[in-house]
């Protein structure tokens, strides 16, 4: 059964792209380049499916604490993808280990703190 196009353009912001780039050179220096070429390959799978499904993603939690619900998330855990619908587009603006103080990063990237 064939599949029809994609819904959503999915776009990924320049610091999105860093954040990427970033996972997999931290990844291939402490591990092994095989290992940072599956978690690449693993998060840019979430990041496409992203093109069917852009409404299952959650509400972050530190974002709802601040009443703020225009962004989404979803997981490779422990990776976090945090995006945004725009109307048939979905920007990616960060990706990043949820084991890092994510109210920090999330104020810094996407509230301009």
């Amino acid at each position: 059964m064939a599949t029809g196009p994609a819904k959503f353009e999915v776009l990924l912001t320049e610091g999105a792209e860093q954040d990427l780039e970033a996972i997999h050179d931290y990844i291939s220096e402490y591990d092994c380049v095989a290992n940072a070429n599956y978690v690449l390959d693993e998060l840019m799978e979430v990041v496409e499916n992203l093109s069917k499904f852009p409404q299952r993603g959650s509400y972050p939690k530190e974002l709802v604490a601040l009443g703020i619900k225009e962004y989404r998330q979803t997981a490779f855990k422990p990776y976090r993808v945090i995006y945004r619908v725009e109307g048939s587009r979905v920007m990616i603006y960060l990706i990043a280990d949820g084991r890092r103080d994510m109210q920090a990063v999330l104020a810094r990237r996407l509230l301009g703190a």
